[in-house]
């Protein structure tokens, strides 16, 4: 299985359960493993082939951005599921971290793989 990556995808979103949170944007970062058979699009050299990350990243960005979720986890099973939905990627893992979080913690967040591994 081959993968197409996208590491540290930041985003500003409205998160968190506290009433303090529902008023601001506090800053996500994602990162995503996708399976992907890269064969074909090597063999092209063509995009119409190959796993479109930029356009992966825009519509995660974009989703992210106007989501109002209480939890990480619920804007990780969203995200997941557009991505598999709306790009045809068979399995993904997704990392959403919320910085900052726990003032002790250099990071917090939640991973999850959706899908079905080829």
């Amino acid at each position: 299985m081959d993968m197409v990556y996208i590491r540290g995808l930041r985003a500003d979103a409205v998160i968190g359960v506290y009433d303090w949170e529902r008023n601001i944007r506090q800053p996500l970062v994602l990162h995503l493993d996708l399976a992907s058979d890269n064969r074909a699009a090597a063999a092209t050299d063509g995009i119409a082939e190959a796993v479109d990350y930029d356009a992966i990243s825009k519509r995660i960005l974009a989703y992210v951005r106007d989501s109002r979720f209480q939890l990480i986890e619920t804007l990780a099973e969203r995200v997941a599921g557009l991505v598999l939905e709306e790009f045809g990627i068979p399995w993904l893992r997704l990392t959403v971290s919320k910085p900052g979080a726990v003032a002790e913690a250099e990071d917090v967040g939640v991973i999850i793989e959706r899908g079905q591994r080829p």
